[in-house]
Protein backbone atom coordinates (compact mmCIF):
# COMPACT_ATOMS: atom_id res chain seq x y z
CA UNK A 1 0.00 0.00 0.00
CA UNK A 2 1.26 3.16 -0.85
CA UNK A 3 0.27 6.07 1.05
CA UNK A 4 1.71 8.15 3.80
CA UNK A 5 1.86 5.80 6.61
CA UNK A 6 3.15 2.97 4.43
CA UNK A 7 4.86 2.64 1.45
CA UNK A 8 6.76 -0.63 -0.24
CA UNK A 9 9.22 0.15 -3.42
CA UNK A 10 8.53 -2.47 -6.72
CA UNK A 11 12.35 -3.35 -6.13
CA UNK A 12 11.80 -3.84 -2.40
CA UNK A 13 13.19 -7.43 -1.70
CA UNK A 14 14.03 -8.73 1.35
CA UNK A 15 16.52 -11.51 0.36
CA UNK A 16 18.58 -8.11 -0.38
CA UNK A 17 18.59 -7.23 3.33
CA UNK A 18 21.83 -7.72 4.00
CA UNK A 19 22.39 -4.88 1.80
CA UNK A 20 19.73 -2.52 3.24
CA UNK A 21 19.74 -0.17 6.50
CA UNK A 22 16.50 -0.36 9.00
CA UNK A 23 16.00 3.17 10.32
CA UNK A 24 13.77 2.39 13.71
CA UNK A 25 11.67 5.70 15.19
CA UNK A 26 10.16 4.33 18.24
CA UNK A 27 7.68 6.31 20.35
CA UNK A 28 5.81 5.57 23.51
CA UNK A 29 3.22 3.56 22.33
CA UNK A 30 3.95 3.00 18.01
CA UNK A 31 6.88 2.92 15.62
CA UNK A 32 7.99 4.16 12.72
CA UNK A 33 9.93 2.20 10.21
CA UNK A 34 12.30 2.82 6.98
CA UNK A 35 14.19 0.42 5.36
CA UNK A 36 16.75 2.08 3.30
CA UNK A 37 19.23 1.26 0.63
CA UNK A 38 22.23 3.53 -0.22
CA UNK A 39 20.03 6.33 0.37
CA UNK A 40 16.99 5.95 -1.14
CA UNK A 41 13.77 5.11 0.31
CA UNK A 42 12.68 0.99 0.03
CA UNK A 43 9.76 0.98 2.77
CA UNK A 44 7.96 2.65 5.14
CA UNK A 45 5.48 2.59 7.72
CA UNK A 46 4.06 4.99 10.67
CA UNK A 47 2.22 4.65 13.52
CA UNK A 48 2.63 1.01 14.05
CA UNK A 49 1.77 -0.57 17.70
CA UNK A 50 5.09 -0.59 19.67
CA UNK A 51 3.62 -4.98 20.67
CA UNK A 52 4.77 -5.30 16.98
CA UNK A 53 8.42 -5.23 18.02
CA UNK A 54 8.23 -8.07 20.93
CA UNK A 55 5.49 -10.06 19.41
CA UNK A 56 5.73 -9.45 15.08
CA UNK A 57 2.96 -10.76 13.26
CA UNK A 58 2.43 -8.15 10.16
CA UNK A 59 5.75 -7.23 9.97
CA UNK A 60 7.21 -10.62 11.22
CA UNK A 61 9.23 -11.34 7.90
CA UNK A 62 10.67 -7.47 7.89
CA UNK A 63 11.54 -7.64 11.43
CA UNK A 64 12.97 -10.69 11.25
CA UNK A 65 15.36 -10.38 7.77
CA UNK A 66 18.69 -9.55 8.25
CA UNK A 67 20.22 -5.94 7.23
CA UNK A 68 23.46 -4.51 6.92
CA UNK A 69 22.63 -2.13 10.01
CA UNK A 70 19.70 -1.49 12.10
CA UNK A 71 19.63 1.99 13.58
CA UNK A 72 17.03 2.64 16.31
CA UNK A 73 16.36 5.93 17.71
CA UNK A 74 14.81 5.71 21.16
CA UNK A 75 12.67 8.22 22.78
CA UNK A 76 12.73 10.21 26.06
CA UNK A 77 10.73 10.67 29.07
CA UNK A 78 13.31 13.01 30.24
CA UNK A 79 16.60 14.30 28.95
CA UNK A 80 19.30 17.14 30.15
CA UNK A 81 22.09 18.40 28.07
CA UNK A 82 25.47 18.26 29.87
CA UNK A 83 28.33 20.22 28.47
CA UNK A 84 31.45 18.14 26.95
CA UNK A 85 33.99 20.37 28.68
CA UNK A 86 32.04 19.15 32.14
CA UNK A 87 31.01 15.41 31.27
CA UNK A 88 32.62 12.14 32.52
CA UNK A 89 31.33 8.94 31.59
CA UNK A 90 32.10 7.66 35.45
CA UNK A 91 29.43 9.90 37.03
CA UNK A 92 26.73 9.23 34.66
CA UNK A 93 24.82 8.53 37.67
CA UNK A 94 25.60 12.03 38.92
CA UNK A 95 23.68 13.75 35.96
CA UNK A 96 20.85 11.10 35.75
CA UNK A 97 19.91 12.28 39.33
CA UNK A 98 18.43 15.51 37.56
CA UNK A 99 15.88 12.85 35.59
CA UNK A 100 14.15 11.26 38.28
CA UNK A 101 14.83 7.62 36.87
CA UNK A 102 12.57 5.09 37.80
CA UNK A 103 12.96 1.70 38.51
CA UNK A 104 11.27 0.84 35.14
CA UNK A 105 13.51 3.25 33.01
CA UNK A 106 17.27 3.13 31.79
CA UNK A 107 20.01 5.77 31.22
CA UNK A 108 21.60 6.47 28.02
CA UNK A 109 23.99 9.12 27.36
CA UNK A 110 25.56 9.99 24.21
CA UNK A 111 27.62 12.41 22.42
CA UNK A 112 25.01 15.46 20.79
CA UNK A 113 27.19 17.36 19.27
CA UNK A 114 30.87 18.70 19.62
CA UNK A 115 29.90 21.22 22.56
CA UNK A 116 27.15 18.86 24.25
CA UNK A 117 26.35 15.27 25.47
CA UNK A 118 22.66 14.42 26.31
CA UNK A 119 22.12 12.16 29.29
CA UNK A 120 18.32 10.84 28.72
CA UNK A 121 15.63 8.04 30.34
CA UNK A 122 13.12 5.84 28.27
CA UNK A 123 11.04 3.12 29.40
CA UNK A 124 13.33 -0.29 29.92
CA UNK A 125 10.31 -2.06 28.08
CA UNK A 126 11.53 -0.50 24.91
CA UNK A 127 14.91 -1.06 25.13
CA UNK A 128 13.62 -4.55 25.35
CA UNK A 129 11.87 -4.97 22.74
CA UNK A 130 15.08 -3.54 20.10
CA UNK A 131 17.53 -5.46 21.81
CA UNK A 132 17.33 -8.31 19.57
CA UNK A 133 18.38 -5.86 16.92
CA UNK A 134 21.79 -5.31 18.65
CA UNK A 135 21.86 -1.64 21.11
CA UNK A 136 25.00 -0.99 19.30
CA UNK A 137 23.33 1.85 16.76
CA UNK A 138 20.71 2.94 19.64
CA UNK A 139 20.63 6.67 19.79
CA UNK A 140 18.63 9.37 21.39
CA UNK A 141 15.57 9.49 18.64
CA UNK A 142 16.32 13.61 17.43
CA UNK A 143 20.35 12.76 17.08
CA UNK A 144 19.40 12.37 13.51
CA UNK A 145 17.20 15.29 12.98
CA UNK A 146 19.47 17.88 14.91
CA UNK A 147 21.83 16.54 12.28
CA UNK A 148 20.14 17.15 9.43
CA UNK A 149 19.25 20.74 10.34
CA UNK A 150 23.17 21.46 11.15
CA UNK A 151 24.51 20.00 8.00
CA UNK A 152 22.01 22.39 6.38
CA UNK A 153 24.06 25.60 7.82
CA UNK A 154 20.86 27.01 9.61
CA UNK A 155 20.35 30.74 10.16
CA UNK A 156 20.10 32.25 13.81
CA UNK A 157 17.00 33.11 12.04
CA UNK A 158 15.81 29.86 12.04
CA UNK A 159 13.73 28.18 14.97
CA UNK A 160 13.18 24.62 14.01
CA UNK A 161 9.80 23.03 15.43
CA UNK A 162 9.62 19.09 15.09
CA UNK A 163 5.96 17.93 16.21
CA UNK A 164 4.82 14.61 16.94
CA UNK A 165 1.51 14.16 17.91
CA UNK A 166 1.28 16.35 21.34
CA UNK A 167 4.86 16.64 22.18
CA UNK A 168 7.17 19.21 20.01
CA UNK A 169 10.71 19.64 20.02
CA UNK A 170 12.82 23.37 19.57
CA UNK A 171 15.83 23.56 18.08
CA UNK A 172 17.78 26.63 17.80
CA UNK A 173 21.85 27.39 16.30
CA UNK A 174 23.53 30.28 17.13
CA UNK A 175 26.25 30.73 14.89
CA UNK A 176 26.56 27.32 14.04
CA UNK A 177 26.09 25.53 17.40
CA UNK A 178 23.16 24.26 19.54
CA UNK A 179 22.13 27.21 21.64
CA UNK A 180 18.74 25.82 22.58
CA UNK A 181 17.14 22.39 22.56
CA UNK A 182 14.24 21.13 24.53
CA UNK A 183 10.48 19.06 23.74
CA UNK A 184 6.93 20.07 25.80
CA UNK A 185 3.66 18.18 26.00
CA UNK A 186 1.28 20.45 24.35
CA UNK A 187 -2.62 19.67 24.32
CA UNK A 188 -4.12 22.03 21.38
CA UNK A 189 -2.99 24.90 18.78
CA UNK A 190 -3.18 27.44 21.78
CA UNK A 191 -0.58 25.41 23.97
CA UNK A 192 1.54 25.07 20.51
CA UNK A 193 1.52 28.95 20.44
CA UNK A 194 2.02 29.18 23.63
CA UNK A 195 5.17 27.09 24.19
CA UNK A 196 6.50 28.78 20.75
CA UNK A 197 5.98 32.19 22.51
CA UNK A 198 7.85 30.90 25.66
CA UNK A 199 11.08 29.69 23.73
CA UNK A 200 10.91 32.75 21.45
CA UNK A 201 10.92 35.25 24.74
CA UNK A 202 13.84 32.71 26.55
CA UNK A 203 15.84 33.60 23.21
CA UNK A 204 14.95 37.20 22.67
CA UNK A 205 14.04 35.97 19.19
CA UNK A 206 11.35 38.99 17.20
CA UNK A 207 8.45 37.23 16.12
CA UNK A 208 8.75 39.39 13.07
CA UNK A 209 12.17 38.43 11.95
CA UNK A 210 12.10 34.57 13.05
CA UNK A 211 11.16 31.86 10.85
CA UNK A 212 9.42 28.72 12.27
CA UNK A 213 11.01 25.92 10.09
CA UNK A 214 7.99 23.10 11.00
CA UNK A 215 8.53 19.27 10.51
CA UNK A 216 6.62 15.58 11.84
CA UNK A 217 2.81 15.70 11.92
CA UNK A 218 1.74 19.00 10.29
CA UNK A 219 0.61 20.16 7.05
CA UNK A 220 -0.01 23.31 5.00
CA UNK A 221 -2.62 25.19 6.42
CA UNK A 222 -3.55 22.88 9.45
CA UNK A 223 -5.03 24.17 12.99
CA UNK A 224 -1.48 24.06 14.32
CA UNK A 225 0.30 25.85 11.43
CA UNK A 226 -2.79 28.56 10.98
CA UNK A 227 -2.79 29.47 15.10
CA UNK A 228 1.25 29.91 14.70
CA UNK A 229 0.77 32.25 11.90
CA UNK A 230 -1.33 34.32 13.73
CA UNK A 231 1.97 35.64 15.72
CA UNK A 232 4.76 34.56 12.94
CA UNK A 233 4.62 35.74 9.38
CA UNK A 234 7.34 33.35 8.59
CA UNK A 235 6.81 29.99 8.53
CA UNK A 236 7.84 27.02 6.58
CA UNK A 237 7.77 23.43 6.05
CA UNK A 238 10.83 21.91 6.55
CA UNK A 239 11.89 19.69 3.45
CA UNK A 240 15.35 18.98 3.70
CA UNK A 241 16.34 16.08 1.41
CA UNK A 242 17.88 13.49 3.51
CA UNK A 243 16.59 10.38 1.67
CA UNK A 244 15.74 9.88 -1.71
CA UNK A 245 11.36 9.83 -1.37
CA UNK A 246 8.54 9.07 -4.01
CA UNK A 247 6.88 12.08 -5.10
CA UNK A 248 4.02 11.08 -2.65
CA UNK A 249 5.87 12.05 0.57
CA UNK A 250 5.70 15.17 2.15
CA UNK A 251 9.66 15.67 3.24
CA UNK A 252 8.69 17.39 6.54
CA UNK A 253 6.69 14.42 7.96
CA UNK A 254 9.29 12.00 7.18
CA UNK A 255 12.27 13.91 8.08
CA UNK A 256 12.75 12.74 11.80
CA UNK A 257 12.81 8.98 10.74
CA UNK A 258 14.88 9.34 7.36
CA UNK A 259 17.77 11.40 9.46
CA UNK A 260 18.35 8.62 11.76
CA UNK A 261 20.45 7.31 8.73
CA UNK A 262 22.95 10.24 9.35
CA UNK A 263 23.44 8.99 13.27
CA UNK A 264 26.77 6.58 13.34
CA UNK A 265 28.53 9.16 10.80
CA UNK A 266 31.97 10.03 11.53
CA UNK A 267 31.18 13.24 10.64
CA UNK A 268 30.91 15.31 13.65
CA UNK A 269 28.47 18.08 14.37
Amino acid sequence: MNDHNNYTDSSFNLYQAYTYVLLLQLGKTTFNYAVVYKNRLLASGQHIDIKELSEPDLLIDLLSATYKKVIIGLPATNSTLVPKSIFDEDHVGEFASFLDVKDDEKVFAQTLDLQNVIVYKTDSALVSAVEKFNLQNTYYTAEGWIKAIKKSSPPDSNLYLNINKNTVEFLYFLSGSIRFYNTFQFENEDDLAYYTSFVCDELQLNPAYTALVLSGDIDAGDKNMLRLADFYPKIELNNLGVLELPEQFNGNKLLALAALSLCGSSEAL
